[in-house]
């Protein structure tokens, strides 16, 4: 598992950096294929644009306001 913590001060910046995220978890599970969970650890202003295209590319995320959330990956 690999969790990436995101913090975003407005919603302008986290949507210029999505592509580069998309590339980086298929560059990833390229790596390590199925077995690999990749997990946001997000905290901030995250829009629904964001979050659509996140989930498209098939990745979890955890807001920083329901912790308790990681839970549900065994954290």
């Amino acid at each position: 598992m690999m969790i990436e913590c995101k913090s975003a001060g407005d919603f302008a910046n986290v949507n210029k950096r999505r592509k580069e995220e998309g590339q980086k978890g298929r560059q990833l599970r390229a790596e390590f294929g199925d077995r690999l969970t990749y997990l946001l650890f997000l905290c901030g202003y995250f829009g629904k644009t964001y979050l659509r295209y996140e989930a498209d590319e098939e990745f979890d995320w955890v807001w920083e306001h329901r912790i308790t959330d990681f839970d549900q990956f065994g954290l």
